[in-house]
């Protein structure tokens, strides 16, 4: 790809390496930003900065945040005896917009994944544990992808949290609504038929 100017390129390049933008949605957001008020592109900017420099993670549950604890953790409508455990921050912004959930959260900062060299020291497993025995915790919730790591860490953390007194569950998995079963895959058919629930016609 020809560029007329190298900083036009350089801007490209740089927003290349986002997850999903290749070098022609790059060209033309740079060329929106060029046209736009130079006003807004700062702005832009100066929020990305910001951003990067100022983001924190919640010293409770590892959420991101803008002080030390959480805007979730600090929240007194939060029903404390339920903790919700996901991988990272995407899972908690997923399950806040159900708008269905209303405990707290833990957030282990990935799976484990021997392949990719991730094992349980490289998560925020540790401080679950140590957070539990004062934290009034009825029940955990173990919301994990159904993947063979997400799998591989539901497990783990069982073996690891069965001597506290509490009820370990997993979020259901099942065909999705408005999937047809035809081309639902063997493995969610057959988890669904295994977490069947009783039928309701409200």
């Amino acid at each position: 790809m020809n560029f007329p100017s190298k900083l036009i390129e350089n801007a490209v390049e740089e927003l290349a390496k986002l997850p999903g933008v290749g070098k022609k949605t790059a060209l033309r957001l740079v060329l929106h930003l060029l046209k736009a008020e130079t006003e807004d592109t700062k702005q832009l900017s100066e929020a990305l900065v910001r951003m990067r420099t100022n983001i924190r993670y919640c010293k409770t549950c590892h959420n991101i945040s803008d002080m030390e604890v959480c805007s979730i953790c600090t929240n007194p409508l939060r029903d404390r005896t339920l903790l919700c455990v996901v991988s990272d921050m995407r899972d908690v912004i997923a399950i806040e917009n159900t708008s269905q959930y209303k405990g707290v959260y833990h957030v282990l900062g990935g799976v484990i994944s021997p392949l990719e060299g991730i094992g349980p020291s490289d998560l925020h497993i540790q401080s679950l544990v140590e957070r539990l025995p004062t934290s009034g915790v009825k029940e955990i919730i173990l919301a994990l992808s159904p993947t063979m790591e997400g799998d591989t860490t539901a497990f783990y953390l069982t073996r690891k949290l069965k001597d506290f007194p509490a009820r370990i569950s997993s979020i259901a998995r099942g065909v999705p609504v408005g999937g047809e079963l035809e081309y639902t895959d063997e493995i969610t058919l057959g988890r669904s038929i295994i977490d069947r629930t009783a039928y309701s016609q409200s």
